[in-house]
């Protein structure tokens, strides 16, 4: 019997043009080489000092960066005239989304997500649970980082929820968000989507572990935090958390501000983040200091600076936590690991170590592992990682 054809994918819509046509064009094609830039040193692995490449993408990712450019000159132009002329391809707003429109649309959203949320722009993500898997009695869920989607979880053919769900007979959950919003924002929008979740599941629900990569596992701390501060039922499912690469002391290569962009721009890794720290998009700025909390924005009145640091927030009490890091070190100590870290967030801050002992996390030491040789997106599918999740949610 031949298979039924899969449904045609497509990269764009009507309502990605109206939303792109509300941005500025300089702005847009300007964020579009950010992202790209950040993406490509990440990949190539350089030396912490090595040179900063500005050369593109290759492939399939080469493909998503020039597709926007492509788009936004568009754009440029009379938009309604524009939409008359192309609806028709595009396809109805219910044919599936390509993979790389998911990524061009997760990247806006990570740099402006608030300014699109607030313009109501049809850009703006709305946050959802993505469903796979049959529902059972334990859910896995997986929370990606800043400028990230549900998709970017399988990396190089691996998925690290997929892997444990069929293991360890979980069903996989994968939240999609706005990751420009505050984390206190999204963790208040996850504590919800759980609220809702654990009272419609359709068999009883008796476990929920969370593993959150980046800035994921920070909105799954806050989210915890609200939603156990009232009272939700869900809290007392959750049994254990795991955070990859989470700056839960915050991310001080992006925290420098104006004064050390120029030390930042030495450095390929981090180039790319001091060029974004500057749009500072409500997420950006939470990462930075690591807030998970409205009061640690809330009397700043609109500006990125906090007049202090963030309210220490302790790891979920009765939860059993664990912590991985990356370090770009072959070893243990190695002076990349102590610069550098993964790239993008220190091992001491993805630890939760802080040398204020009221603002530690205290994470049992053997409930840490510090993966040597990886950058920041390694941690999504390095078989050693895997190896631990293993160990730690799949043991008896």
């Amino acid at each position: 019997m031949t298979a039924p054809p899969r449904p045609r994918q497509t990269h764009l819509r009507a309502a990605d043009l109206r939303g792109a046509g509300r941005l500025a064009i300089d702005a847009t094609l300007g964020l579009t080489r950010l992202v790209e830039h950040l993406h490509h040193n990440i990949l190539r692995t350089p030396g912490p000092l090595g040179a900063v490449s500005e050369r593109p993408t290759d492939g399939i990712t080469g493909l998503v960066y020039r597709s926007i450019r492509g788009v936004t000159r568009l754009v440029g132009g009379s938009v309604d005239a524009l939409l008359g002329q192309v609806v028709s391809l595009l396809g109805p707003s219910q044919v599936p989304a390509s993979a790389e429109r998911e990524a061009v649309l997760s990247a806006l959203n990570g740099v402006l997500g608030d300014h699109l949320e607030a313009t109501h722009n049809p850009l703006a993500i709305t946050m959802a649970l993505r469903h796979d898997g049959p529902a059972r009695r334990r859910v896995l869920l997986l929370v990606h980082g800043l400028c990230m989607n549900p998709l970017q979880w399988r990396r190089n053919g691996h998925d690290h929820g997929a892997a444990l769900a069929a293991e360890g007979g979980f069903t996989a959950l994968y939240l999609h968000y706005n990751s420009g919003l505050h984390i206190s924002t999204n963790g208040r929008l996850l504590a919800d989507q759980l609220k809702v979740l654990a009272d419609a599941w359709p068999v009883p629900l008796e476990e929920i572990v969370i593993l959150g990569h980046s800035m994921g596992g920070l909105v799954a701390r806050s989210a915890f935090h609200q939603a156990q501060a009232r009272g939700d039922v869900w809290p007392q499912r959750l049994t254990k958390m795991v955070f990859l690469g989470s700056p839960h002391q915050g991310a001080p290569l992006e925290r420098g501000g104006h004064g050390i962009d120029v030390i930042l721009g030495a450095s390929p890794y981090t180039a790319a983040l001091a060029r974004l720290g500057k749009l500072r998009s409500a997420g950006i700025t939470d990462l930075r200091h690591g807030s998970l909390l409205d009061a640690d924005w809330a009397a700043t009145k609109g500006s990125d600076t906090p007049a202090r640091l963030p309210l220490p927030v302790p790891l979920p009490a009765g939860v059993a936590c664990y912590a991985i890091a990356g370090s770009l070190g072959a070893e243990v100590g190695a002076l990349r690991e102590k610069l550098l870290g993964d790239g993008l967030v220190p091992v001491a801050s993805a630890l939760g170590r802080h040398r204020v002992k009221a603002r530690a996390l205290n994470f049992a030491p053997e409930n840490t592992w510090v993966g040597q040789g990886m950058n920041h997106l390694d941690l999504l599918d390095r078989t050693e990682v895997l190896a631990k999740l293993r160990a730690w949610l799949l043991a008896a």
